[in-house]
């Protein structure tokens, strides 16, 4: 009797608890939702907050893999420097477990359409780590509906050190960067994918604490020297880009479910939702330079979408998930 009525107890006990995953914030993942329009950003990612903190995990709690090849410096207070990684050719910085030599991906092969053509593509050296990037002048209208044009890369930034997708990017001396799988052949095909901070090349404690004075005006985050983060201003030209009547399909690379007609190349490279990787090649999302209205500590705004979205989703979600980033030239 004794152990049926401990048996009985612990069951209500775990009854009790529950799961919390239904308390505020959206309960499931960018590729899952309905769409909202892009021009509505500011708005809406100011009243929505971020993902329930049963999926939000503190860097203290997770468990230290020893098998790791990682190793982690503790947290300080200083910027990121952002020549950390070694200077080398983009192949040379990719490890993979095959037994033949692996081939740069060949970013040129998601870019060009009917409205753009291949030739349109500038290519620029990072020098921090001498890999090459793509880049196309895009006009179009902004939302005054006045002629406006932006110089932006048409790949993602892949730039730093691999760390592990269950750690926080916390090294503040060096730029860090998970690769989808933990694989950096995804890097070099879909660009690295960071947590607000790193993207903002800021201290890792602006990931739960406010840090809006340290905001600047065409902020260069871990983007190249003359370049900064896209903004939401920014996605808005190329979502209404000069010959893109396609709306988002039109930004999206043909192998992403696109038609590409802005040029801009968007690739399905997934993110890190919460510490696990996920939607690779169905979805992506990238965070903008500044702080959720609501949620300053915690949240920042994102965009996402899927290969089937007609609009790009706007949100807020916890600065600890991780996201592609795009550069604009500084003009």
């Amino acid at each position: 009797m004794k152990k049926i009525f401990a048996l009985l107890v612990v069951a209500v006990l775990f009854v009790a608890c529950g799961d919390e995953s239904s308390s505020s914030a959206p309960a499931t993942d960018p590729s899952e939702e309905s769409s909202s329009s892009v021009e509505k950003t500011t708005e809406s990612s100011s009243s929505v907050k971020p993902t329930s903190s049963e999926d939000k995990q503190s860097s203290s709690t997770k468990k230290d893999d020893s098998s790791s090849s990682v190793v982690k410096s503790s947290s300080s207070a200083t910027p990121k420097s952002s020549s950390s990684e070694e200077v080398k050719p983009p192949s040379s910085s990719v490890v993979t477990s095959s037994s033949s030599e692996y081939v740069p991906y060949n970013h040129l092969t998601n870019m060009g359409s009917t409205v753009v053509s291949k030739s349109e593509y500038k290519q620029f050296t990072d020098t921090r780590n001498g890999r090459s990037y793509y880049y196309l002048t895009i006009n179009g209208v902004d939302k005054n509906n006045k002629p406006a044009s932006i110089t932006v890369m048409t790949e993602n930034l892949n730039i730093g050190v691999m760390v592990d997708g269950e750690e926080d990017q916390n090294n503040d001396s060096e730029i860090e960067r998970y690769c989808y799988d933990n694989d950096t052949t995804n890097c070099d095909k879909y660009g690295g994918l960071y947590q607000w901070a790193e993207m903002m090349n800021l201290p890792s404690e602006c990931n739960t604490k406010s840090c809006a004075d340290l905001i600047k005006s065409n902020h260069q985050g871990i983007c190249p020297k003359g370049w900064r983060l896209l903004t939401e201003d920014d996605f808005y030209i190329i979502l209404h880009a000069d010959g893109n009547d396609a709306g988002a399909k039109g930004v999206r690379a043909t192998s992403f479910g696109g038609l590409n007609y802005s040029g801009y190349s968007l690739l399905g490279a997934g993110y890190n939702w919460a510490y696990k990787f996920k939607n690779q090649k169905v979805a992506t999302q990238w965070f903008y330079p500044r702080e959720s209205v609501e949620y300053p500590e915690e949240g920042a705004p994102i965009s996402s979408m899927s290969d089937t979205d007609k609009t790009a989703s706007s949100r807020d979600l916890y600065k600890t998930y991780g996201a592609s980033v795009r550069c604009v030239m500084v003009e």
